[in-house]
């Protein structure tokens, strides 16, 4: 039995990509099959005892390039009803993986909770082309459990992978590059051509790789660290004094006398302060 390309699957069911859901399809498997071996670690050559986590799989082109890879599982998150039957025939032309559905919204999902069973030896690995319109909310959302992830490949859009990636002092450095680099190594891997998407975007994609550390760079409360650089970032033009004015740090002190008392300069703007330095502010707000 041969399997039907993702063309001929997405003209067999219909299946026309819905931009409320952020749906881009890619159908170029040379370029699926990129993506999946982006995400092997430099000591494996397959995923033989993976835990693979895909998030929006569409028509499936991309899961057809990580089935290849031989998981151990394969963890297949779908929001799309329509998209349902193409991934039962994944599942059945793949027999020899161990393929489970879930027709669920992924931002409403407690992983920890939905893959306990599975956490015992394995830490899971995420590869996903995420939908533009939750990208972002699903990467903070995983990394806060970042303790059960291996990795994380991912297309976003390259301005989002561009943001995640940045140091400070560079124009595209920003809330998400503070978060996620507290908690995992972030590489940009490469750029994605729009032509081999249907519908083409507007917006050119990255791959972006997403290590999680052991344990996170600075030992700061996640909600207090988001908090700091959400104030910090929502007026980015203003002084980091004026921009924090409204937290309450310890010792009844104000912004500025607690920069002032960590030894930053008042007059800097959040994309010149290192994550060092954020820590050291979120280290003074009054839990």
């Amino acid at each position: 039995m041969s399997l039907p390309s993702a063309s001929e699957l997405i003209k067999k069911y219909g299946l026309d990509a819905k931009r409320s859901l952020g749906q881009n399809f890619i159908l170029d498997k040379n370029y699926t099959d990129k993506i999946a071996k982006s995400a092997l670690d430099n000591n494996k050559i397959d995923f033989s005892k993976e835990i693979i986590l895909e998030v929006g799989p569409g028509p499936a082109t991309l899961t057809r390039s990580i089935a290849e890879l031989n998981p151990k599982k394969l963890i297949l998150i779908e929001k799309d009803q329509r998209c349902i039957k193409i991934l039962e025939e994944i599942k059945e032309f793949y027999k020899n993986i161990d393929i489970e559905i879930i027709n669920e919204d992924a931002l409403k999902i407690n992983e920890l909770e939905a893959f306990r069973k599975y956490l015992d030896c394995n830490k899971i690995k995420i590869i996903s082309n995420l939908p533009y319109n939750i990208g972002t909310m699903l990467v903070l959302k995983w990394v806060k459990i970042s303790s059960i992830i291996s990795s994380m490949t991912l297309m976003l859009q390259k301005e989002v992978v561009d943001r995640i990636v940045a140091d400070n002092n560079d124009k595209n450095y920003g809330r998400i590059s503070v978060i996620l680099q507290n908690y995992a190594s972030c590489k940009k891997i490469f750029e994605v051509n729009k032509n081999i998407f249907t519908p083409q975007p507007k917006v050119t994609s990255a791959i972006v790789k997403i290590t999680p550390f052991e344990k996170p760079r600075f030992a700061i409360d996640f909600e207090i660290l988001e908090y700091v650089v959400f104030k910090a970032f929502n007026q980015r033009r203003k002084m980091i004094r004026s921009s924090l004015k409204d937290i309450a740090f310890i010792n009844n002190l104000n912004a500025e006398e607690t920069l002032k008392k960590i030894n930053l300069d008042p007059t800097l703007r959040a994309e010149n302060l290192t994550l060092k330095e954020f820590y050291e502010i979120a280290s003074n707000v009054l839990k």
